[in-house]
Protein backbone atom coordinates (compact mmCIF):
# COMPACT_ATOMS: atom_id res chain seq x y z
CA UNK A 1 0.00 0.00 0.00
CA UNK A 2 1.11 3.58 -0.25
CA UNK A 3 2.69 4.98 2.80
CA UNK A 4 0.61 8.19 2.63
CA UNK A 5 -3.42 8.10 2.58
CA UNK A 6 -3.86 11.29 0.33
CA UNK A 7 -5.17 10.64 -2.73
CA UNK A 8 -2.43 11.65 -5.73
CA UNK A 9 -2.87 12.40 -9.22
CA UNK A 10 -2.68 9.82 -11.55
CA UNK A 11 0.24 10.77 -13.22
CA UNK A 12 2.32 10.79 -10.06
CA UNK A 13 0.57 8.07 -8.78
CA UNK A 14 2.72 5.62 -11.23
CA UNK A 15 5.72 7.86 -10.65
CA UNK A 16 7.37 5.31 -8.43
CA UNK A 17 7.81 2.65 -11.67
CA UNK A 18 10.40 4.98 -12.61
CA UNK A 19 12.87 4.42 -9.84
CA UNK A 20 12.92 0.31 -9.99
CA UNK A 21 12.04 0.07 -13.56
CA UNK A 22 15.60 2.24 -13.68
CA UNK A 23 17.07 -0.30 -11.06
CA UNK A 24 16.17 -3.17 -13.21
CA UNK A 25 17.94 -2.02 -16.34
CA UNK A 26 21.06 -1.12 -14.44
CA UNK A 27 21.19 -5.14 -13.04
CA UNK A 28 20.03 -6.22 -16.89
CA UNK A 29 23.86 -5.76 -18.08
CA UNK A 30 25.21 -6.96 -14.72
CA UNK A 31 25.84 -11.10 -16.05
CA UNK A 32 27.48 -9.73 -19.21
CA UNK A 33 29.90 -7.05 -17.51
CA UNK A 34 30.57 -9.45 -14.52
CA UNK A 35 31.42 -11.77 -17.14
CA UNK A 36 34.89 -9.33 -18.31
CA UNK A 37 35.49 -8.80 -14.55
CA UNK A 38 35.65 -12.98 -14.17
CA UNK A 39 38.49 -12.97 -16.61
CA UNK A 40 40.66 -11.47 -14.24
CA UNK A 41 38.89 -11.13 -10.65
CA UNK A 42 38.04 -14.17 -8.65
CA UNK A 43 34.10 -13.55 -7.55
CA UNK A 44 34.40 -12.65 -4.02
CA UNK A 45 36.89 -10.17 -4.60
CA UNK A 46 34.83 -8.90 -7.44
CA UNK A 47 31.99 -8.54 -4.81
CA UNK A 48 33.85 -6.85 -2.42
CA UNK A 49 35.25 -4.00 -4.91
CA UNK A 50 31.92 -3.74 -6.20
CA UNK A 51 30.62 -2.76 -2.28
CA UNK A 52 34.10 -0.51 -2.16
CA UNK A 53 33.15 1.27 -5.12
CA UNK A 54 29.77 1.78 -4.62
CA UNK A 55 29.98 2.82 -1.05
CA UNK A 56 32.83 5.40 -2.05
CA UNK A 57 30.08 6.76 -4.75
CA UNK A 58 27.15 7.15 -1.94
CA UNK A 59 28.59 8.25 1.34
CA UNK A 60 30.01 11.77 0.14
CA UNK A 61 26.19 12.20 -1.20
CA UNK A 62 24.82 11.09 1.78
CA UNK A 63 27.21 12.78 3.74
CA UNK A 64 26.54 15.74 2.45
CA UNK A 65 21.94 15.56 1.96
CA UNK A 66 22.16 14.85 5.96
CA UNK A 67 25.00 16.10 7.47
CA UNK A 68 23.59 15.98 11.57
CA UNK A 69 21.86 12.79 11.30
CA UNK A 70 22.47 10.73 14.57
CA UNK A 71 21.08 7.12 14.78
CA UNK A 72 19.72 4.81 17.68
CA UNK A 73 21.57 1.89 18.69
CA UNK A 74 19.40 -0.24 17.56
CA UNK A 75 19.12 1.28 14.08
CA UNK A 76 22.57 0.92 13.78
CA UNK A 77 22.42 -2.93 14.36
CA UNK A 78 19.35 -3.04 11.53
CA UNK A 79 22.32 -1.28 9.36
CA UNK A 80 24.58 -3.49 10.30
CA UNK A 81 22.21 -6.44 9.67
CA UNK A 82 21.08 -4.76 6.33
CA UNK A 83 25.06 -5.11 5.02
CA UNK A 84 25.46 -8.11 6.54
CA UNK A 85 22.51 -9.81 4.25
CA UNK A 86 23.52 -8.23 1.32
CA UNK A 87 26.89 -8.91 1.41
CA UNK A 88 25.39 -12.41 2.32
CA UNK A 89 23.42 -12.00 -0.93
CA UNK A 90 26.72 -10.78 -3.47
CA UNK A 91 28.96 -13.33 -2.47
CA UNK A 92 26.21 -16.10 -3.12
CA UNK A 93 24.89 -14.57 -6.44
CA UNK A 94 28.71 -13.85 -7.97
CA UNK A 95 30.03 -17.17 -6.83
CA UNK A 96 26.75 -18.84 -8.22
CA UNK A 97 27.39 -17.14 -11.69
CA UNK A 98 30.64 -18.11 -11.92
CA UNK A 99 29.92 -21.32 -11.46
CA UNK A 100 26.54 -21.72 -13.68
CA UNK A 101 25.71 -20.81 -17.05
CA UNK A 102 23.39 -17.73 -18.26
CA UNK A 103 20.07 -19.52 -18.79
CA UNK A 104 20.55 -21.53 -15.23
CA UNK A 105 21.18 -18.16 -13.25
CA UNK A 106 18.67 -16.10 -15.91
CA UNK A 107 15.86 -19.13 -14.35
CA UNK A 108 16.99 -18.59 -10.55
CA UNK A 109 16.30 -15.35 -10.92
CA UNK A 110 12.79 -15.70 -11.35
CA UNK A 111 12.26 -16.42 -7.93
CA UNK A 112 13.51 -13.64 -6.11
CA UNK A 113 9.94 -11.74 -6.68
CA UNK A 114 8.53 -14.95 -5.08
CA UNK A 115 10.99 -15.32 -2.22
CA UNK A 116 10.05 -11.12 -1.71
CA UNK A 117 6.22 -11.43 -1.41
CA UNK A 118 6.56 -14.74 1.04
CA UNK A 119 8.72 -11.96 3.30
CA UNK A 120 7.18 -9.45 2.82
CA UNK A 121 3.95 -11.01 4.30
CA UNK A 122 5.33 -12.72 7.29
CA UNK A 123 7.41 -10.42 8.16
CA UNK A 124 5.88 -7.04 7.15
CA UNK A 125 2.13 -7.86 7.35
CA UNK A 126 1.80 -6.99 4.17
CA UNK A 127 -1.83 -8.18 2.18
CA UNK A 128 -1.35 -10.71 -0.47
CA UNK A 129 -4.57 -10.14 -2.24
CA UNK A 130 -5.49 -12.04 -5.52
CA UNK A 131 -4.97 -9.75 -7.69
CA UNK A 132 -0.88 -9.51 -6.62
CA UNK A 133 -0.75 -13.13 -6.94
CA UNK A 134 -2.15 -13.32 -10.54
CA UNK A 135 -0.17 -10.89 -11.39
CA UNK A 136 3.43 -12.12 -10.07
CA UNK A 137 2.32 -15.78 -11.19
CA UNK A 138 1.75 -14.08 -14.82
CA UNK A 139 4.70 -11.86 -14.81
CA UNK A 140 6.89 -15.17 -13.73
CA UNK A 141 4.98 -17.23 -16.82
CA UNK A 142 6.37 -14.23 -19.23
CA UNK A 143 9.70 -14.00 -18.11
CA UNK A 144 9.93 -17.93 -18.59
CA UNK A 145 8.66 -18.07 -21.86
CA UNK A 146 11.17 -15.12 -22.64
CA UNK A 147 14.11 -17.26 -21.09
CA UNK A 148 12.76 -20.55 -22.75
CA UNK A 149 12.98 -19.18 -26.52
CA UNK A 150 16.35 -17.67 -25.44
CA UNK A 151 18.52 -20.88 -23.40
CA UNK A 152 17.52 -24.55 -23.23
CA UNK A 153 15.50 -24.86 -19.61
CA UNK A 154 16.79 -28.74 -19.73
CA UNK A 155 20.52 -26.61 -18.44
CA UNK A 156 19.00 -26.21 -15.06
CA UNK A 157 19.00 -29.96 -14.16
CA UNK A 158 22.68 -29.69 -15.24
CA UNK A 159 26.00 -30.70 -12.88
CA UNK A 160 26.42 -27.20 -11.64
CA UNK A 161 24.44 -28.21 -8.12
CA UNK A 162 26.41 -25.87 -6.20
CA UNK A 163 26.11 -22.95 -8.42
CA UNK A 164 22.37 -23.36 -8.24
CA UNK A 165 22.19 -23.60 -4.54
CA UNK A 166 24.42 -20.54 -4.64
CA UNK A 167 22.11 -18.27 -6.26
CA UNK A 168 19.04 -19.60 -4.79
CA UNK A 169 20.70 -18.22 -1.49
CA UNK A 170 20.98 -15.05 -3.38
CA UNK A 171 17.74 -14.87 -4.72
CA UNK A 172 16.43 -15.09 -1.14
CA UNK A 173 19.12 -13.12 0.99
CA UNK A 174 18.34 -10.23 -1.78
CA UNK A 175 14.07 -11.02 -1.14
CA UNK A 176 15.26 -10.59 2.85
CA UNK A 177 17.68 -7.56 2.00
CA UNK A 178 14.38 -5.76 0.09
CA UNK A 179 12.26 -6.40 3.04
CA UNK A 180 14.01 -5.48 6.04
CA UNK A 181 15.11 -2.41 4.30
CA UNK A 182 11.57 -1.29 4.76
CA UNK A 183 11.20 0.11 8.37
CA UNK A 184 14.62 1.75 7.62
CA UNK A 185 13.37 3.65 4.49
CA UNK A 186 9.82 4.91 6.59
CA UNK A 187 12.34 6.02 9.52
CA UNK A 188 14.97 7.85 7.28
CA UNK A 189 15.32 7.73 3.32
CA UNK A 190 16.63 5.62 0.39
CA UNK A 191 19.51 7.01 0.16
CA UNK A 192 20.87 6.58 3.77
CA UNK A 193 19.54 2.85 4.01
CA UNK A 194 21.54 1.89 0.96
CA UNK A 195 24.07 4.05 1.44
CA UNK A 196 24.72 2.64 5.36
CA UNK A 197 23.85 -1.13 4.15
CA UNK A 198 26.64 -1.16 1.40
CA UNK A 199 29.51 0.63 4.01
CA UNK A 200 28.19 -1.92 6.31
CA UNK A 201 29.03 -4.80 3.86
CA UNK A 202 32.21 -3.22 2.87
CA UNK A 203 34.40 -5.02 5.71
CA UNK A 204 32.17 -8.03 6.09
CA UNK A 205 33.52 -8.65 2.37
CA UNK A 206 37.19 -7.68 2.63
CA UNK A 207 37.14 -10.51 5.42
CA UNK A 208 36.84 -12.90 2.16
CA UNK A 209 39.06 -11.95 0.08
CA UNK A 210 42.33 -13.48 1.96
CA UNK A 211 40.38 -16.91 2.30
CA UNK A 212 39.66 -16.26 -1.67
CA UNK A 213 43.38 -15.61 -2.26
CA UNK A 214 44.55 -18.66 -0.72
CA UNK A 215 41.96 -20.92 -2.23
CA UNK A 216 42.01 -19.76 -5.70
CA UNK A 217 46.09 -19.40 -5.56
CA UNK A 218 45.90 -15.79 -6.81
CA UNK A 219 47.03 -12.21 -5.69
CA UNK A 220 46.38 -8.73 -5.99
CA UNK A 221 49.34 -8.24 -7.84
CA UNK A 222 48.36 -11.20 -10.30
CA UNK A 223 44.88 -9.15 -11.28
CA UNK A 224 45.69 -7.55 -14.65
CA UNK A 225 43.62 -4.00 -14.30
CA UNK A 226 42.73 -3.62 -17.82
CA UNK A 227 40.35 -0.72 -19.01
CA UNK A 228 37.83 -3.47 -19.56
CA UNK A 229 38.24 -4.76 -16.26
CA UNK A 230 38.50 -1.60 -14.64
CA UNK A 231 35.51 -0.73 -16.57
CA UNK A 232 33.42 -3.29 -15.42
CA UNK A 233 34.35 -2.58 -11.90
CA UNK A 234 33.06 1.03 -11.97
CA UNK A 235 29.56 -0.53 -13.65
CA UNK A 236 29.09 -3.01 -10.94
CA UNK A 237 30.32 -0.36 -8.40
CA UNK A 238 28.66 3.06 -9.48
CA UNK A 239 25.56 2.20 -11.36
CA UNK A 240 24.92 -1.38 -10.67
CA UNK A 241 25.10 -1.13 -7.00
CA UNK A 242 24.90 3.11 -6.05
CA UNK A 243 22.32 3.91 -8.21
CA UNK A 244 20.63 0.68 -8.44
CA UNK A 245 20.35 -0.14 -4.94
CA UNK A 246 18.86 3.57 -4.29
CA UNK A 247 16.44 3.60 -6.92
CA UNK A 248 15.18 0.07 -5.80
CA UNK A 249 14.84 1.66 -2.43
CA UNK A 250 13.63 4.44 -3.77
CA UNK A 251 10.16 2.60 -4.73
CA UNK A 252 9.66 1.26 -1.49
CA UNK A 253 9.29 4.80 -0.09
CA UNK A 254 5.78 4.80 -1.97
CA UNK A 255 4.59 1.05 -2.21
CA UNK A 256 4.95 -2.23 -0.44
CA UNK A 257 7.86 -5.05 -1.02
CA UNK A 258 5.13 -6.84 -2.72
CA UNK A 259 4.83 -4.53 -5.31
CA UNK A 260 8.28 -3.63 -5.74
CA UNK A 261 9.03 -7.09 -6.25
CA UNK A 262 7.31 -7.24 -9.31
CA UNK A 263 9.61 -5.13 -11.38
CA UNK A 264 12.54 -7.17 -10.32
CA UNK A 265 11.15 -9.65 -13.98
CA UNK A 266 12.13 -6.99 -15.96
CA UNK A 267 15.81 -7.32 -14.70
CA UNK A 268 16.31 -10.51 -17.37
CA UNK A 269 14.04 -9.27 -19.80
CA UNK A 270 16.69 -5.64 -20.08
CA UNK A 271 19.65 -8.28 -19.94
CA UNK A 272 18.58 -10.09 -23.30
CA UNK A 273 18.07 -6.79 -24.50
CA UNK A 274 21.38 -6.09 -23.23
CA UNK A 275 23.43 -9.38 -24.79
CA UNK A 276 21.48 -8.20 -28.10
CA UNK A 277 22.95 -4.89 -28.68
CA UNK A 278 26.41 -5.44 -27.28
CA UNK A 279 27.13 -9.01 -27.51
CA UNK A 280 25.42 -9.89 -30.33
CA UNK A 281 23.30 -12.50 -28.49
CA UNK A 282 20.18 -13.77 -30.47
CA UNK A 283 16.59 -12.54 -28.06
CA UNK A 284 14.93 -16.01 -28.69
CA UNK A 285 11.81 -16.60 -30.92
CA UNK A 286 9.61 -15.71 -28.03
CA UNK A 287 10.98 -12.85 -26.75
CA UNK A 288 8.44 -10.87 -27.63
CA UNK A 289 5.29 -12.95 -26.27
CA UNK A 290 7.16 -13.46 -23.16
CA UNK A 291 7.80 -9.97 -22.81
CA UNK A 292 4.39 -8.70 -23.48
CA UNK A 293 2.76 -11.59 -20.89
CA UNK A 294 5.66 -10.13 -18.37
CA UNK A 295 4.47 -6.64 -18.76
CA UNK A 296 1.05 -7.41 -18.20
CA UNK A 297 1.60 -9.16 -14.81
CA UNK A 298 3.96 -6.14 -13.50
CA UNK A 299 0.87 -3.60 -14.51
CA UNK A 300 -1.40 -5.83 -12.61
CA UNK A 301 0.76 -5.73 -9.61
CA UNK A 302 2.16 -2.28 -10.03
CA UNK A 303 -1.33 -0.86 -10.86
CA UNK A 304 -4.01 -2.31 -7.56
CA UNK A 305 -6.19 0.25 -6.43
CA UNK A 306 -5.07 1.68 -2.69
CA UNK A 307 -6.87 0.87 -0.16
Amino acid sequence: MYRNSVSLPSVSTYLFALAPLTAAALWGGLYGVSKWGFDAIPPLTLAFLRVLVGAAALLPIVRLRYPRREFTRRDRLAFLTLGAVVAASLATQFLGTAFTTASQGSLITVLTPIFTILLGVVLLGEDLSARRVAGIATATAGTVIVLSGQYRLAELAGVATTGILMLLLASATWALYTVLGKPLIERYSALETATYSCVAAVPMLAVLVPFEFTWTETSLRAIEFTPRVVLAVLYLGVLGTAAAWYCWYKGLEFVDASVISAFFFIQPIVGAVFGATLLGESLGSRFVLGGIVMAAGVYFVSTESNP
